[in-house]
């Protein structure tokens, strides 16, 4: 079985490249930052403090293999925040970790939260296919 992540952006936004760039990244680590933080949460310091040291996550299968092997990304598009959402509670829905982006508004989209983008997993490429399947690369 592969293991993959799945990036999905929104094309009508017209970003430019770097923002698309940055949005997509964000998205990619977002899935693991929260699983450090939630280690970090149920490992508070004695002190109350954090305690930094993240030796200890747990991480799923998929999630291990792919921290392992190759980091295969794959990057799709969507042509609306209707199909952006769509995916993300379809992969909700199928038990799949999945990580949505919004953006701040500070350089783009006149200062209004805006959802750029979603990454899905990392999972089994069995898993992930059926809900992004049909969309294109972006």
């Amino acid at each position: 079985m592969t293991v993959k992540q799945v990036i999905v952006m929104r094309k009508d936004l017209k970003m430019r490249r770097g923002k698309e760039i940055a949005q997509g990244a964000h998205a990619s680590m977002k899935w693991l930052v929260e699983r450090v933080r939630s280690h970090d949460a149920e490992n508070r310091a004695p002190n109350g403090g954090w305690d930094c040291n993240h030796g200890g996550v747990q991480f799923r299968a998929p999630e291990q293999e792919w921290i392992d092997g190759l980091f295969t990304k794959i990057c799709l598009q969507v042509d609306s925040p209707e199909e952006l959402t769509r995916i993300y509670h379809t992969a909700l829905h199928n038990g799949l970790m999945v990580y949505m982006i919004t953006d701040s508004g500070a350089t783009e989209f006149n200062g209004v939260p805006t959802q750029t983008c979603l990454a899905i997993g990392p999972e089994y490429s069995e898993r992930i296919d059926p809900i992004t399947q049909h969309l294109k690369l972006y």
